[in-house]
């Protein structure tokens, strides 16, 4: 079967299960490497936006600099991949980014005289569609006193390159009772929606076998 041709009319893929985090599809037919193949992308192969560099203009908490760059990178944030490019992809070819391959966030906690926990509510995107899955993610507690103050830059990455840009928590390929048949799971970290995952892994398998195809093409001649 070509597989390509597979997921032109997607007749051999069907939805088992979905929500807004989980979503499970039975292939049917498929070869089990090319189901493996798409299994594996949907776990590491999509782009996802996540913090990169981190200017740190004042930390005076008990977290050293390096602990909360850490910290900022593993924050899953809502990604848009219509609106924005990969750095590699992107016209600008600059190594600091621009508007279109890279988004700033800002943190700047001010002073307190109380001991407070600083959470992902407290940073601030310059784009609304690239922000923290969530606002009741903790970064840091800062005691009387403390503050932070720091710009990050987040941009697309895939998860072969840091875990931090998984797009997934998990992605499985399980066989079912009849020949032929597999189920992929897949559970979004939050960045994308789970069938915008699979979707973007099937057309990412799609663009790497026409890439081989004309590399063997080339050989041959």
């Amino acid at each position: 079967m070509d597989f390509e041709n597979f997921f032109q009319d997607l007749s051999s893929l069907e939805v088992i299960s979905k929500d807004s985090k989980k979503m499970s599809v039975k292939l049917k037919g498929i070869p089990l490497q090319y189901a493996n193949a798409l299994r594996r992308i949907c776990l590491n192969g999509v782009p996802v936006f996540a913090v990169d560099t981190v200017d740190i203009i004042e930390n005076s908490s008990v977290l050293p600099d390096e602990g909360l760059a850490h910290r900022l990178g593993l924050i899953p944030l809502k990604t848009d991949l219509s609106r924005f490019n990969e750095p590699s992809k992107c016209e600008c070819q600059s190594e600091t980014g621009c508007s279109n391959c890279r988004v700033m966030l800002v943190l700047d906690s001010g002073e307190s005289d109380v001991t407070r926990t600083i959470f992902t509510s407290d940073l601030s995107s310059e784009d609304d569609t690239v922000k923290p899955i969530s606002d009741k993610i903790p970064i840091v507690h800062l005691a009387p006193g403390q503050k932070i103050k720091l710009e990050c830059y987040a941009r697309l990455g895939r998860g072969l390159e840091h875990a931090k840009w998984n797009s997934s928590n998990i992605s499985t390929l399980t066989d079912t009772e009849k020949e032929g048949e597999s189920t992929l799971t897949v559970e979004s970290t939050g960045a994308l929606d789970p069938e915008q995952i699979i979707i973007s892994g099937i057309n990412e398998v799609n663009e790497k076998l026409g890439e081989f195809k004309e590399m063997i093409g080339q050989l041959s001649e």
